[in-house]
């Protein structure tokens, strides 16, 4: 039975959430700002809610401070749907971003996919894709054992196709994955340019892949 931190200031919201959650059997566990949120968090905490706006504080800034005590899947809650704050969300590494009102039972999808991708990780896994290696227990990309410094989101791209070499990835698959579901923010152009920017992290020549190779009229796949 996981167990979800519930860190959101609005009782009602909050309350709706330890409801619907129980009835799917998780044990949950409620904060209603940064400072409690702290006193709560510990290793048994399977997944967290977190709210963006807190009284005490930016979600954001909790986020980095929790992702650096561990790595525990996040999913963003949130009034905020703007555009800009779905990416900073995704790039600093959130597992998934909710906009509120949302529907418990869409809610529940999401927590169930994303408890069960970061249970299927194999931490102890290293990928070697020619030069560059994938260390999946640190979550990190080298190139000629130099640190590349991706994004939260660009790295989930990445893991996505090295996980599956020679695979090929419709984009709309590649997207879908990201998400757990589709959502418009993210859409074919925005994932050209994160492939771009991946490529001219780890190709020798972005504009001739070796690693990252684009299949014509359908998606991705990664070279081996």
């Amino acid at each position: 039975m996981s167990k979800i931190l519930v860190i959101e200031d609005d009782s009602s919201i909050r309350l709706g959430l330890k409801y619907y959650l129980e009835q799917e059997g998780f044990t949950v566990v409620e904060a209603d700002s940064m400072e409690c949120a702290r006193k709560c968090f510990d290793d048994s905490i399977a997944l967290i809610l977190l709210d963006v706006n807190l009284p005490d504080g930016s979600g954001f800034d909790l986020f980095k401070e929790m992702k650096q005590v561990r790595d525990v899947p996040i999913i963003f809650l949130t009034a905020n749907d703007l555009e800009v704050s779905v990416v900073m969300g995704l790039d600093m590494g959130a597992d998934d971003y909710v906009t509120k009102p949302f529907k418990a039972r869409e809610l529940v999808s999401r927590i169930k996919n994303v408890l069960r991708r970061t249970k299927g990780k194999n931490d102890s896994n290293v990928i070697e894709l020619h030069d560059v290696v994938i260390d999946m227990k640190q979550a990190k990309v080298f190139k000629n054992g130099i640190d590349v410094m991706l994004t939260a989101l660009e790295y989930k791209i990445l893991l996505i196709l090295a996980l599956n070499p020679n695979t090929v990835f419709s984009r709309e698959k590649i997207l879908a994955d990201i998400w757990d579901v589709n959502e418009a923010f993210v859409n074919d152009n925005t994932l050209t340019v994160y492939v771009k920017r991946i490529r001219e992290k780890i190709e020798d020549d972005p504009n001739s892949p070796k690693i990252i190779i684009t299949v014509r009229g359908i998606g991705y796949k990664v070279g081996v």
